[in-house]
């Protein structure tokens, strides 16, 4: 392992990698955050708080200017010479970063690293992390109103999910990058909430997240709808490829051509846009829908 001097030396030599090689244009910046969390990087920006943000994590999408942004690498596969090439003066991080001795080396380096609050994943507990954010970054007015219009566009999608006579079963197919799997998404994923506050229900139930695709789990679920993420979707390029994973095509939503394409991290997190998403969600499995 290389010795704590090694990786400071190394860190000044690096350049940082972007995520289309675009160059660091901040680094005469006094504070250097580098955000390792998609949820805070997306809170952030939406509280007009991005300024000093100086790289992310890959699964930072969104908005579209942190993909501007240099990357450190995928959030649970990170390297110590990665950050350290950003020279960051302050790591903010949701405590699902990896591996330890990584998570280590940073500690023994002294860098600042700062974790907001532990919230349940729903409504109340997004309103609670972006307030707190937004107090952190003297952002509180911009805080209060990302809260009401969160607050209120999942009320007015809740309204409307009381008007649809049947509830559509939805299955939810992402793709795993770092197992070079497909996945779904069952009631126990954050998609699941969503898919109900749109007056859905999620097909597939299991004890984890997510599970492996399989011809029995899809045959079992029958879904009437499926909604597949966008690097998976973009990967297959059709839905008549789509139709040839595991299952599908015996589905009703295969038989309708029901398959839609949706951006992973609308579902994967709640956030400012949820209620927006939940909404635009609605329409989408209910095209078809009787009320």
């Amino acid at each position: 392992m290389r010795n704590l001097l090694t990786i400071l030396s190394a860190a000044v030599l690096l350049q940082s990698c972007g995520r289309f090689g675009n160059s660091d244009e901040k680094q005469n910046n006094k504070e250097r955050i580098v955000c390792i969390a998609k949820q805070y990087s997306e809170i952030i920006f939406a509280l007009g708080a991005e300024k000093d943000i100086v790289a992310v994590d890959v699964s930072s999408t969104y908005p579209p200017e942190a993909r501007k942004l240099p990357t450190v690498g995928y959030h649970r596969a990170l390297s110590a010479e990665g950050i350290l090439s950003a020279k960051p003066t302050l790591i903010l991080h949701d405590n699902n970063i990896g591996p330890e001795h990584v998570v280590k080396q940073l500690t023994d380096l002294n860098i600042p690293m700062k974790v907001f609050g532990k919230y349940n994943a729903d409504i109340a507990g997004t309103d609670s992390l972006i307030r707190e954010m937004g107090v952190y970054f003297h952002k509180e007015k911009q805080a209060d109103s990302l809260c009401k219009k969160l607050d209120s566009d999942i009320q007015v999608a809740l309204a409307h999910a009381k008007e649809y006579k049947d509830t559509v079963k939805v299955l939810v197919i992402h793709y795993g990058q770092a197992s070079n799997v497909f996945l779904v998404m069952t009631k126990k994923n954050t998609a699941a909430k969503m898919i109900e506050w749109a007056g859905g229900k999620m097909s597939v139930d299991d004890e984890k997240g997510m599970k492996q695709l399989s011809a029995e789990v899809i045959a079992a679920s029958d879904p009437d709808v499926i909604l597949l993420t966008d690097f998976g979707y973009d990967k297959l390029g059709s839905i008549e490829k789509i139709k040839e994973l595991p299952g599908i095509a015996g589905t009703r939503a295969a038989k309708a051509n029901r398959i839609y394409r949706v951006e992973e991290h609308d579902l994967v997190y709640i956030g400012p846009r949820t209620g927006e998403n939940t909404l635009k969600l609605q329409q989408l499995i209910h095209q078809d829908a009787a009320k």
